[in-house]
């Protein structure tokens, strides 16, 4: 099981955001490439990035700063936040260290640019369904759909996806531990490969997710908050 520390980016820095809204944000740091830096040396293998600002703009609005930390590290990325055309697809899996992009608005409102691309770039598409009371939210989780995230996973099921990012907004940055039979139930739904995220805390938040069948585990404000080390999160997930 993987463990993906996140570096989420609002105006150019490194901020963690409370049950996503953008203004609820702690700045943990004004170099978003030093952060990615101490990831790499930490033992990180994938870092997950989000462009917050493209996520409501609709764009790579961030994109320079992420170009900086792909070029910064050895390690590769994930990418999320903004892609919503084959343009902006293709900036991000053109830049070296991009491993996969993350589709979430598009996924919802438009399945079929998903396909086409996951057909283009094999293994190199992801979706992330970020869920509030069990349904879809997009456009940066400012709007909540009347479709489960699980049915919307059911929908992206033969369309070469490479892994589900499943995220529940309720708990994302609230350190008060993941919705494990959730995820437990999105996974079991599905056979795409799926990550969790949103409300890791401990080690032990970690440890819950044994028995799971999941990729990995995205984690954020628990790392910069210290409640769990890079190195500590690793050792529970392995």
């Amino acid at each position: 099981m993987i463990i993906f520390p996140a570096i989420d980016i609002k105006n150019r820095r490194c901020v963690r955001l409370t049950q996503g809204r953008m203004d609820a944000e702690t700045v943990y740091s004004d170099d978003p490439v030093d952060v990615a830096r101490k990831w790499e040396a930490e033992g990180a293998e994938v870092i997950h990035l989000v462009d917050l600002d493209g996520a409501i703009e609709g764009n790579a609005k961030n994109y320079e700063v992420f170009k900086n930390i792909t070029a910064a590290i050895n390690i590769p990325v994930q990418i999320g936040g903004g892609i919503r055309d084959e343009k902006t697809a293709e900036l991000y899996l053109n830049t070296r260290g991009i491993k996969r992009i993350i589709i979430g608005t598009a996924a919802y409102e438009n399945p079929e640019f998903v396909k086409s691309l996951a057909k283009k770039y094999p293994g190199r598409v992801a979706v992330g369904i970020d869920a509030k009371d069990g349904l879809v939210a997009i456009k940066g989780w400012v709007t909540v759909t009347d479709e489960k995230a699980v049915d919307l996973a059911k929908r992206l099921e033969g369309m070469g996806v490479a892994c589900i990012i499943y995220t529940d907004i309720s708990r994302d940055g609230m350190l008060t531990g993941p919705n494990v039979e959730a995820t437990r139930e999105l996974a079991e739904s599905i056979s795409i490969p799926v990550v969790a995220s949103g409300g890791i805390s401990s080690k032990k938040d970690i440890e819950s997710y044994r028995g799971v069948k999941i990729e990995g585990i995205i984690i954020g404000k628990a790392l910069y908050a210290g409640k769990v080390t890079l190195k500590e999160a690793i050792g529970a997930a392995s």
